[in-house]
């Protein structure tokens, strides 16, 4: 195989894709897209995948395209279905800093994720747990410390401060929503 070591810090990381199967006799394999901005494959020559294992690969892209909903990438040097089988469960991921840049209004899901939830009058509801996404508004999953959980849109009207640095929420929820 053509990899080598990546030493960069993964507490840096961004995932961008994980490698869900192997596809195919010629060593493509499958990854689910986590990042909202697939069209970054286009541009990647090279990949940090990061392996459930702890290890790092720098691999070379050698070719990707589409299909129902997933990237298929070629890496050079996995020739084989039983050499990409090999990178099953990997991560790819890129430095924080090469990370996509965002408008003022807009936030990356891990910003988001475990951040601790107001209301306007400064009673905590929880940490959000996950962010559904429906197709339409997003929806904070918000857990309480006695894990009941609440549905929060996350809808400027309803998230009037988002504090990305201090992982803090203040929502001003309309009557009725916290009783769901």
């Amino acid at each position: 195989m053509t990899s080598a070591s990546d030493n960069s810090d993964a507490s840096e990381d961004v995932v961008i894709a994980r490698i869900a199967r192997a596809r195919g006799i010629r060593g493509e394999v499958a990854c689910d897209i986590e990042t909202d901005f697939p069209e970054r494959f286009d541009s990647l020559d090279h990949v940090t995948v990061w392996m459930p294992g702890g290890d790092r690969l720098l691999l070379a892209v050698e070719d990707h395209w589409f299909h129902k909903g997933r990237v298929i990438l070629k890496f050079e040097g996995y020739d084989t279905m039983t050499a990409a089988e090999q990178l099953v469960g990997g991560r790819l991921v890129v430095a924080e800093a090469d990370r996509a840049v965002l408008d003022q209004d807009q936030f990356f899901e891990y910003d988001i994720v475990g951040a601790e939830v107001f209301t306007t009058e400064g009673v905590s509801l929880g940490q959000v747990a996950r962010l559904m996404r429906t197709g339409g508004t997003d929806l904070l999953v918000v857990e309480s410390e006695t894990k009941r959980e609440h549905l929060i849109p996350f809808a400027d009207d309803i998230c009037t401060e988002v504090d990305v640095n201090n992982r803090r929420i203040t929502i001003n929820p309309p009557d009725g929503l916290l009783d769901l």
